[in-house]
């Protein structure tokens, strides 16, 4: 059985998942996987059993490798124009 993450390693993954989420080109996923994280975080705050931690923790690892490869295949395929949402006021 492996051991419960410590609060450094789900503060590192939380980092890694927002950072990755920062690179995807488009607004709308961008969004959705800010939110997501957000969500999943606070969703799994209240959990104590070790087990269900290290299951949580695991998954979490799992979809930050899911979000690198979106974020890759996204990246070769990004819209020449930029949304609306990015498009800075003057």
């Amino acid at each position: 059985m492996a051991a419960a993450p410590t609060r450094i390693d789900v503060l590192q993954l939380y980092r890694s998942l927002m950072r990755v989420a920062r690179q995807f080109c488009d607004y709308n996923i961008r969004e959705y996987t800010k939110r997501r994280t957000i969500d999943a975080f606070r969703d799994n705050k209240i959990l104590t059993n070790c087990s269900q931690l290290s299951a949580a923790f695991s998954d979490g690892k799992a979809q930050l490798e899911v979000a690198k490869r979106r974020a890759l295949v996204y990246s070769l395929y990004a819209p020449k124009v930029k949304s609306i949402m990015d498009i800075k006021p003057s």
